[in-house]
């Protein structure tokens, strides 16, 4: 059972959804930046490639058990964009100014259907074991409007499918019940800690 895991991510965000989530199991669990790990870019061209380069390379590093996700909001009328490059789709990785570049494409596309879905993948990597991967998938729509404060990215303009409210009108909780993430640790967590 794991007792220490180095969470590969800077994004203070994903790093407190996963401290949340692994709080009722007493893992140490460190943030890349804690241990002064560097921030590993993301050249694959899956959503699989990069948590596994990000995991094995701070995993090779600490010495450590390394998890890592990669995951992005993939639409379908833009054939799947912005998909791996979620993060770096709008410039200095601002959201504000990525959701509204989205919405404007969609608008100028004239595409009615908004469909879209949220993908994630994790990656353990121990030092000297091969990587394990979990995955997660939720499907919604785009809503034409941001809509609530919380969480991050692009959750105030992405509607779950049977829900009436965005992911950043949702408590952290909720957001974890259903989320592409909270599917993936889900996962995770039943393989690592039997839950």
């Amino acid at each position: 059972m794991l007792k220490e895991l180095v969470i590969a991510s800077h994004n203070q965000g994903k790093i407190a959804e996963f401290k949340q989530m692994l709080a009722p199991f007493g893992v140490k669990v460190y943030a890349a930046d804690e241990l002064n790990l560097p921030d590993v870019e993301e050249t694959g061209t899956t959503f699989a490639e990069n948590a596994a380069l990000k995991a094995e390379t701070l995993a090779k590093i600490s010495n450590k058990p390394c998890l890592a996700d990669d995951s992005g909001l993939c639409v379908d009328a833009l054939n799947g964009r912005p998909g791996v490059y979620s993060a770096r789709y709008a410039p200095d990785r601002n959201f504000d100014k990525a959701m509204t570049m989205l919405i404007n494409e969609l608008r100028a596309s004239e595409n009615p259907d908004w469909s879209a879905h949220f993908s994630c993948v994790l990656a353990l990597a121990r030092p000297n074991t091969q990587t394990v991967f979990y995955e997660g998938r939720v499907n919604g729509k785009i809503t034409a409007e941001r809509r609530g404060s919380g969480g991050f990215g692009f959750d105030p303009i992405f509607m779950p499918d049977g829900f009436g409210h965005t992911f950043a009108e949702m408590t952290p909780s909720e957001k974890a019940k259903i989320s592409h993430r909270g599917q993936a640790v889900s996962a995770f967590l039943q393989k690592e800690f039997h839950v």
